[in-house]
């Protein structure tokens, strides 16, 4: 496996974790885990620390290799 599509696939797969922060956000999920409720606002970290990770991701990716 070549770096290029190890990054792509690492891309894909935080920004898929992004998009299911997202609709939790939207759609207003709850999470229990052990029976403690996760507050909706760790959502908005997850959301942004996924969505940075993909896009550095997506840019590895698209750098050209020698």
């Amino acid at each position: 496996m070549t770096q290029r599509t190890f990054s792509l696939i690492t891309a894909v797969l935080f920004f898929l974790i992004a998009l299911l922060h997202a609709v939790r956000l939207l759609r207003g999920w709850q999470v229990t885990i052990e029976g403690a409720v996760v507050p909706i606002w760790i959502s908005w970290i997850g959301l942004a620390i996924a969505a940075y990770l993909a896009y550095q991701g997506f840019l590895l990716s698209k750098t050209p290799t020698k």
